[in-house]
């Protein structure tokens, strides 16, 4: 007997096998799909595989130096540009080329001694040169591209900037405590100048403190040198000296605590590192004519030829020698209060004279041993009102402090660094 489905199921046998077939198709298309997809993740990762053995080309001066040889040199004393070239084979004539045309960039008479230069020599051809660098200063360079026409231009190393801090207990001097850590120096030059109208730096104590947060800057991960001071903490005779840097009017400066500024009518010396050989005195033993008798200044021994500033802005109203005295000396008038004398100078500042106006900071003469002096330094004195003072008490009133319509703002950035100070480590 002969089974008959029914009308109304073959239809739903039509549908059946469609979606049968659909599904099957769908398979046979996952799977060629799967198939090329793979394949082409296989070839991507072989490549990328490659891509990883093959190593990166070494970079200097932004060039590969896997293509040349380099030969490296220092500049000479008495040694100039033409001499390093013609001794690389290079001639006199494409020499005075190179020095005519580098006269835009770079002024090849201002070769420095000790500074360093490169050779990229052709390695197939070792006897030509493709390119000359020369170093200006560690992060300025100069290339010289030789491989065609002549090409000269000005390129600069990457500098990376960390912020750093730094703290540490004087012993000696903040100079041998800085290197003791080694810190780099400068950062003793900064801080000076920072406090230069508030510290005497020549009159730190054993166990006066500091911390500090500043910038240095890295090439390739070599540093050349300290950048910003943002803040800093000196605790000098167990009182506290804060510097926190702050722009006002578009100006940086450096404020205390209370938003007063730390530059002041005048530094608190008038040379940069040395020593106090003798103080203000009533009676004091004179070295050279063995009598007591007053000594109303102060004495910073140091080197012949150290510059000596003015520590205040004011004009000169004495230029003069005193042979059994104090042979070549100044007198500056700073204001109707204040006037200051530099005597034993071995020989005065450019353009200084009776009558001229110098600013605070200025170079107004050097140390020396003229008049009656037993050897090089600096007798150094104040006069209020005519009358001798002592320098080292004197107190000067604070230039402009930190705005009004600034002070919020500059409340939150010393609060900010206030904490980020106290976080600081041996102190």
């Amino acid at each position: 007997m002969k089974f008959i489905i029914p009308q109304k199921f073959q239809r739903l046998k039509r549908i059946l096998i469609w979606v049968l077939s659909f599904i099957v198709l769908l398979q046979i298309a996952y799977f060629i799909f799967d198939h090329y997809e793979t394949r082409r993740i296989m070839e991507e990762l072989a490549k990328q595989e490659e891509e990883i053995k093959k190593p990166e080309p070494v970079m200097l001066f932004n060039i590969p130096i896997d293509s040349f040889t380099v030969v490296p040199g220092q500049i000479r004393s008495g040694q100039n540009l033409s001499d390093i070239l013609v001794k690389q084979g290079i001639s006199m004539t494409k020499v005075d080329e190179i020095s005519k045309k580098s006269v835009l960039t770079f002024d090849v008479r201002k070769m420095k001694v000790n500074n360093p230069y490169y050779f990229f020599m052709n390695k197939k051809d070792v006897s030509k040169v493709e390119y000359f660098i020369y170093e200006i200063n560690p992060v300025d360079y100069v290339v010289y591209d030789l491989s065609d026409s002549l090409r000269i231009y000005k390129e600069k190393k990457p500098i990376v900037t960390q912020i750093k801090t730094a703290s540490g207990v004087i012993t000696s001097s903040l100079w041998n405590t800085m290197a003791a850590q080694a810190l780099d120096r400068n950062l003793a030059l900064e801080l000076s100048e920072i406090y230069a109208w508030s510290i005497d730096f020549f009159g730190l104590q054993k166990g006066d403190k500091f911390r500090v947060i500043y910038e240095e800057n890295f090439v390739y991960g070599k540093s050349i040198g300290t950048g910003r001071i943002f803040a800093a903490q000196f605790v000098h005779s167990k009182e506290d000296f804060y510097a926190f840097r702050f722009t006002q009017n578009n100006e940086d400066s450096y404020f205390d605590d209370k938003g007063k500024s730390l530059k002041k009518a005048f530094l608190k010396a008038p040379l940069k590192f040395s020593r106090i050989s003798s103080q203000f005195s009533n009676a004091r033993f004179h070295p050279v004519l063995k009598i007591y008798r007053p000594h109303h200044g102060v004495d910073y021994a140091a080197p012949t030829g150290t510059p000596v500033m003015s520590i205040g802005d004011g004009t000169v109203i004495a230029k003069a020698y005193q042979a059994s005295g104090g042979g070549n000396y100044l007198k500056i008038k700073h204001n109707s209060v204040y006037t200051t004398s530099y005597m034993h100078l071995s020989k005065y500042g450019a353009g200084i004279a009776n009558g001229v106006r110098v600013k605070q900071g200025q170079i107004i003469g050097y140390v020396g041993t003229t008049g009656l002096s037993s050897g090089p330094h600096l007798d150094f004195r104040v006069f209020l009102n005519g009358n001798p003072v002592n320098p080292l008490t004197i107190k000067s009133p604070p230039t402009e402090p930190v705005a009004e319509r600034y002070m919020k703002d500059y409340t939150v950035h010393r609060d900010s660094m206030m904490t980020k100070l106290t976080e600081i480590k041996n102190f």
